[in-house]
């Protein structure tokens, strides 16, 4: 049975790190698109505006396959990269963590300054509450009313839940399905005459 679970965080989280004067206040958002990262990134510019940087990461997707680190004009990997591993380290994905930099007057150092980030990442991450979500496939079912009894039934054996739905003469509704159980639902389903099951993903 291959792994079809993905972690991602409920809601909001906040931390701090503090180190010679530099406050890093970092925060962790639920994501699921580049323009929802977009979204929290412009409000924390405006809202924090009078910080020096604004670094960040982001990993999106169940398989982790687009994700961003950022070091806005910090020296290069000092920033976005130890927010990233931290992500990685919680084993995170749907994600963006960002963290400001007010600067204290003291320099920290490229080792200094990475495990800043690292640190307020980590609190922010910390403090959030981790979930975790199935990968699912999405189903159209199509079949008419008289089947409505034996659809239900199979949708009961393997606990789903209609989302939208279209009860007219020619019926119509759509299900999620753990990927796990998908090729046996779908088998089920074509066992059944007269449904139709498509995917949509």
């Amino acid at each position: 049975m291959f792994d079809d679970t993905y972690h991602t965080i409920a809601g909001p989280s906040e931390g701090l790190y503090k180190e010679k004067g530099s406050k890093f206040l970092s925060f962790a958002y639920p994501v699921v698109s580049q323009d929802e990262v977009k979204g929290h990134l412009d409000r924390l510019r405006k809202d924090y505006f009078d910080a020096r940087h604004h670094c960040y990461a982001y990993i999106l997707g169940p398989n982790k396959d687009a994700w961003r680190a950022n070091d806005d004009g910090e020296p290069g990997g000092t920033g976005g990269r130890p927010i990233y591993g931290q992500l990685l380290s919680a084993d995170l994905t749907d994600t963006l963590v960002v963290v400001v930099r007010y600067f204290g007057g003291i320099l920290l150092g490229a080792s200094g300054l990475a495990n800043a980030y690292k640190a307020a990442a980590r609190d922010a991450i910390s403090h959030a509450c981790i979930v975790e979500r199935t990968i699912d496939v999405r189903y159209r079912l199509h079949f008419e009313y008289p089947l409505m009894n034996e659809v239900m039934r199979l949708l009961k054996e393997y606990d789903l839940q209609p989302r939208q739905q279209d009860f007219t003469l020619d019926c119509r509704l759509d299900v999620s399905v753990r990927q796990s159980l998908s090729v046996r639902f779908y088998d089920a389903c074509r066992r059944l005459y007269g449904l139709r099951p498509e995917i949509l993903d």
